[in-house]
């Protein structure tokens, strides 16, 4: 199995057991700006068309009480991003109209940070 290259704080996993409970299982998209910035989207699993020819699976959430959450990132995107480690995370704020956190006054963020040597040799870098 290849190693996941995204992960999730406590704070955006409660937050993700909140809405699994409101929707059903989840997936995530990275956005790659446009009108929503470069927010991790949160959507219904299935509701957004991914492909394995167009976007990428970095690797999935695993949250305790939900299915595993899926994170994509456009391929494209990802060829600025492959070096990267990255952590969902929530703050306060409103997220965007289309990622399910938008009412609950919290929105997604990524933050990010390098590979490490091992993690690159991992991920056949």
């Amino acid at each position: 199995m290849r190693p996941s290259q995204v992960s999730v704080t406590p704070q955006a996993a409660e937050l993700l057991r909140q809405l699994g409970g409101e929707h059903g299982p989840l997936m995530f998209h990275q956005s790659g700006g446009c009108c929503d910035g470069s927010a991790p989207m949160c959507y219904p699993a299935g509701e957004l068309h991914v492909s394995p020819e167009t976007d990428r699976l970095l690797g999935e959430l695993e949250v305790d009480g939900l299915d595993p959450v899926p994170v994509w990132m456009a391929r494209d995107q990802y060829a600025y991003w492959s070096h990267t480690h990255l952590t969902i995370d929530v703050v306060p704020g409103r997220g965007s109209g289309f990622s399910l956190e938008a009412p609950t006054g919290l929105r997604f963020l990524t933050r990010s940070r390098l590979l490490t040597d091992e993690e690159s040799a991992a991920l056949g870098r």
